[in-house]
């Protein structure tokens, strides 16, 4: 599939103001303010990361309240449940405000519980709120779910179990009736940074408990490798505030993790420093295998755990977990692609839903998201669940998903998300109808470049320009993530002299060199075997790349990711 190349453009003045002040490479000042650095001092908030730029918790909308009723749970001894959801951020967040209050309260008055995936289903469930009740719990936390939970928080009230909702969901029209809501999606919610993880809300609400009860701040500091987990996984913006507890966390869990996440670290093989790759493509498939393959209670039991040894056991069971997830993700996604080149009526659609009763419910998402980069349109992967039909949704660039979903909502049964991802349930009944009435939705109101993949370069360099003064520099611009990726480059001119080969399925390995000047760079493009015959060929063209390290058997050389390859 052909790909749009954008070269953003910068302000040159800014670029050259800022060079002055800084004195560093022009092209490094162009990826600066293309990312809204500008200035000197915006420079060295960003270069200089500092845990006294955190916000003000008692900012955020409902936090006094909440951290009020906690003081008041704690001082009657009452007994507290902590509830989230089964992905990465919801087991995380579960794990850093448990494994927070077992520090501070009576373990034998606290409990976690996260939901049953096929039995329950996403977000506050009445069976959770039934065994709270069955059990003495007073006071439900909620993490990363409940700010559309309006009928069961009712329910809970009916039956004085209490709740505190920390979500970073959109609300709907209705503010369920907890005794708080943190969520700084709130539309009258002052809180500044509005991009924080149901994990980063569980960790702002200790923190500010530590504050008001002058508890040792740094208690709840040693959970920011959980955070950063949760950061990473979710896909949220790694700007603001985001980016800052990203770096000490991603710092922690690289010196000194938390005993789960060591163990998570031994299975994934990560035995240098962490970073945000490592733990999107190593530790969070791993964390949400349990929920998708066994249960995602098993996650929280292994990222609280205090016994190493225990913890590398069950590490190594959620590794094996994650290993039948590849299997069936693998299967079901060729069946999909399958299912898609073999009708031409498929082809023509402007959107993907496909149904099979047979798929797993738990890689249904995983799924969504390799068929959605192949085929570059809106796609929902929908499969049986029970008696009802479950569904995820993954969306291209500039589409909201979630927003399409929602005009569909005669024929679904409830749906819940994002921008670009989100779930749905419908009776199998409406299956076709869904089909027909979200294909309807998303051909009135897609635009056609957003069919076309694009690459987002952040300037033009030479490989002259790769040198240790700019790799540094570069470097320190990390963590990377949605709003702050690592910087793109365009080369033109390149060509390989005599080292090029497929390795794996179909990767591409190739040595580059560039006309008019003698530097040369090993590089990898990942599934662009295809390309080996053209680039033997002799012929000059253009590459889109990062600029990484590769580790090999202790040495460390600078490599190129190439994205994309353009003949002339």
């Amino acid at each position: 599939m052909q790909k749009k190349w954008t070269i953003k453009k910068a302000d040159q003045q800014l670029v050259e103001e800022l060079k002055a002040s800084l004195t560093i490479d022009q092209k490094l000042c162009t990826i600066l303010v293309n990312r809204g650095i500008s200035t000197f001092e915006q420079a060295k908030d960003f270069f200089r990361h500092n845990l006294t730029k955190m916000h003000d918790p008692f900012l955020m909308k409902g936090m006094q309240t909440a951290v009020d009723r906690l003081v008041t749970a704690i001082s009657n001894k009452e007994k507290i449940l902590v509830f989230g959801d089964y992905d990465v951020d919801g087991t995380t967040a579960v794990s850093l405000v448990y494994s927070f209050l077992r520090t501070v309260y009576d373990e034998e008055l606290l409990e976690y519980y996260i939901p049953d995936r096929y039995n329950e289903g996403y977000g506050v469930s009445i069976a959770g709120i039934d065994y709270a009740k069955a059990n003495g719990f007073a006071l439900i936390i909620a993490l990363d779910c409940g700010v559309k939970a309006v009928e069961k928080v009712d329910y809970a009230n009916t039956l004085d179990v209490d709740f505190i909702i920390c979500d970073h969901h959109l609300p709907g029209d209705t503010i369920p009736k907890a005794i708080a809501v943190l969520d700084p999606k709130q539309t009258d919610c002052p809180y500044p940074y509005k991009e924080l993880t149901g994990c980063g809300i569980g960790f702002k609400f200790m923190y500010a408990y530590s504050m008001q009860t002058e508890t040792d701040l740094n208690i709840s500091l040693q959970y920011l490798d959980l955070l950063s987990v949760s950061i990473a996984s979710d896909i949220v913006p790694i700007t603001g505030e985001n980016r800052l507890l990203t770096h000490f966390g991603v710092k922690k869990l690289t010196e000194n993790p938390t005993i789960g996440l060591a163990a998570l670290k031994g299975v994934s093989g990560i035995t240098t420093s962490a970073n945000i790759y490592k733990i999107v493509f190593g530790i969070g498939p791993r964390i949400n295998a349990a929920g998708r393959i066994k249960h995602g209670k098993f996650a929280v039991q292994l990222l609280s755990e205090l016994d190493l040894a225990r913890a590398e056991e069950m590490a190594s069971v959620i590794n094996e977990n994650n290993t039948d997830r590849k299997v069936l993700d693998k299967a079901s996604t060729l069946e999909a692609i399958e299912t898609i080149d073999n009708s031409i009526e498929l082809q023509q659609k402007k959107s993907t839903v496909l149904y099979n009763p047979n798929w797993h419910k738990g890689i249904i998402g995983i799924v969504a998201s390799r068929v959605m980069e192949k085929y570059y349109r809106p796609t929902i992967i929908l499969t049986k669940s029970n008696d009802k039909v479950a569904g995820s949704a993954r969306s291209v660039k500039g589409f909201n998903v979630h927003h399409a979903i929602e005009q569909c909502s005669d024929v679904i049964e409830q749906f819940g998300g994002h921008f670009y991802a989100a779930g749905l349930t419908l009776k199998p009944e409406n299956v076709p109808a869904f089909q027909a009435k979200f294909e309807e939705v998303v051909s009135k109101s897609i635009e056609d470049y957003m069919l076309i993949p694009e690459i987002v370069i952040d300037c033009e360099i030479d490989f002259d320009d790769i040198n240790d003064s700019f790799w540094k520099i570069l470097r320190q611009m990390a963590p990377f993530g949605p709003q702050n990726m690592r910087p793109q480059f365009v080369s033109k001119s390149v060509y390989v002299k005599n080292h090029a080969r497929v390795v794996g399925d179909s990767h591409l390995q190739l040595t580059l060199h560039q006309a008019g000047n003698d530097k040369s760079f090993k590089g990898i493009a990942f599934n662009q075997g295809d390309k080996l015959a053209q680039v033997k060929s002799g012929k000059q063209f253009d590459v889109v790349y990062n600029v990484k390290e590769n580790e090999w058997q202790g040495n460390v050389t600078l490599q190129l990711d190439i994205k994309d390859i353009r003949f002339e």
